[in-house]
């Protein structure tokens, strides 16, 4: 099997033994695995080749991008992981028809740093940028910050190019905002997590570059009246806001712990702190004033001011430079790094309608007072979009304790009509979650599908699906 792997990408590009090491686990780091062999072809013809060697030879294969999941999806035991990093190209980007094509190697950070040289941006955006790889963001449809405005990763792409489980290419690489001809293949294979086929390129779509922000960190009474404001803002600003961050007073503590160069957002403790970013590209917004006001700036002083008169805001530092505003992002964008700070953790990565974000956590922090009085959690959550990252850092080392932990979550989730996975994906470590709480009928459907598509079963065997 080595010697056939060999014949298609050369011996530099198959790797066994010690070399699989750095894709033996994912950022999670709670299981490891040893792969059969690593290969990192070089286009789209090699990995066409592959998947069709694997599905003569019935070899299991699961994909690779930059490794960033936390939910188990790249686990690969005894299995052939195609890596992606060497499809690395920013083949094209369009201007005018705010398009790029990009292979699934290319990582997040480079994409912006590319399209950002013509004035544009590919607005998502998550702490995992520096690694996260196109192919794996579109196979698990990514969320990330900047979902109120633009969308989850599916909104962000016109077309792909994938390789089926036969080895056969499925060519869907056009720009078309409009194209009603069939079922979407394109949203099918993104949020499969590789069971279906391998991303190998996509058209992703670009937005202009604002050319003002105006981020703010805001302490408020309530979740409510967070919400309040987040619609009072759109409202007056057409929509401008990117960002509607929610970091409660404990992890911006526990944040400065870690970060004391940062310090904590105010001068005092504050329950209830969000994060909140507008762009705009407008002259009229962006332009300053005599006086060196931006005017996009000067308006959201103005709603934040009115709320502050009507008591309904209790503070609120605004960035007056770019710098104090990146200190803003990295306070948001390193849950994954206070999180880390305690073992053992349950991570819960849940989504509820907009304005029962407050019910969920009210109910999920009396639950867990029940179910492990020794626990503590950290919480962040994108307020725009309803996602909640609630993690738990138990007081019992028990397993069993912690799965009680997230039914009881998942339970108050499904009560309120919500997702027990709002963005991480499903992977391995909630296939019981999707066991219990997906309904049957859409498991069946998912399951024909699969059984239609890879009837050999080769394409990431044992995720996603229970």
């Amino acid at each position: 099997m080595i010697d056939r792997l060999t014949a298609v990408v050369g011996d530099k590009y198959v790797l066994t033994g010690a070399d699989c090491a750095p894709w033996a686990t994912d950022f999670s780091g709670k299981v490891t695995a040893q792969p059969m062999a690593v290969v990192r072809p070089a286009d789209t013809a090699e990995v066409a080749a592959l998947i069709r060697l694997a599905n003569e030879t019935r070899t299991p294969v699961v994909p690779a991008g930059g490794r960033t999941g936390l939910t188990g999806a790249t686990v690969a035991e005894g299995a052939l992981v195609i890596s992606l990093d060497r499809l690395n190209r920013v083949r094209d980007i369009r201007p005018e028809a705010r398009v790029a094509v990009v292979e699934a190697g290319v990582v997040l950070s480079k994409l912006h740093e590319t399209v950002e040289q013509h004035g544009l941006v590919f607005p998502l955006t998550f702490g995992a940028r520096g690694s996260a790889m196109v192919g794996g963001f579109l196979s698990t449809n990514a969320g990330g910050s900047n979902v109120l405005r633009y969308g989850n990763a599916r909104d962000l792409v016109l077309g792909i190019e994938a390789v089926l489980p036969s080895g056969e290419v499925l060519d869907l690489m056009n720009g078309l905002h409009k194209n009603n001809s069939g079922y979407d293949l394109r949203h099918l294979m993104m949020g499969a997590e590789g069971t279906l086929g391998i991303i190998t390129t996509a058209v992703v779509k670009l937005y202009p570059k604002p050319r003002a922000y105006a981020t703010a960190m805001l302490a408020l009474p309530d979740l409510p009246t967070a919400l309040r404001l987040l619609n009072q803002v759109q409202e007056d600003t057409g929509g401008a806001v990117e960002a509607c961050e929610f970091m409660p007073g404990d992890y911006c503590r526990n944040y400065a712990d870690i970060h004391p160069e940062h310090g904590m957002p105010f001068d005092r403790g504050y329950d209830v702190t969000v994060m909140m970013e507008l762009g705009a590209t407008a002259p009229r917004d962006c332009t300053p004033g005599p006086d060196g006001e931006v005017p996009l700036v000067a308006r959201f002083e103005e709603i934040l001011a009115d709320y502050m008169e009507q008591g309904l805001l209790l503070d609120a530092v605004v960035a007056r430079s770019e710098a104090q505003r990146k200190v803003m992002w990295a306070r948001r964008e390193a849950a994954a790094e206070v999180a880390a700070t305690r073992k053992p953790r349950v991570t819960n990565d849940i989504a509820v309608e907009l304005d029962r974000v407050g019910e969920f956590l009210t109910r999920a922090d009396a639950v867990l007072a029940q179910v492990d009085p020794g626990a503590d959690r950290s919480i962040v959550a994108h307020l725009g979009d309803g996602n909640i990252h609630y993690t738990v850092w138990p007081g019992s080392t028990d397993p069993a304790a912690h799965d009680r932990m997230v039914e009881a979550i998942e339970e108050i989730v499904t009560d309120m009509r919500g997702s027990f996975s709002a963005e991480h994906g499903i992977g391995t470590f909630k296939l019981n979650s999707m066991a219990r709480r997906k309904p049957p009928v859409a498991l069946e459907a998912m399951r024909a599908i699969k059984a239609a598509l890879d009837p050999n079963g080769i394409m990431n065997p044992g995720k996603l699906i229970p």
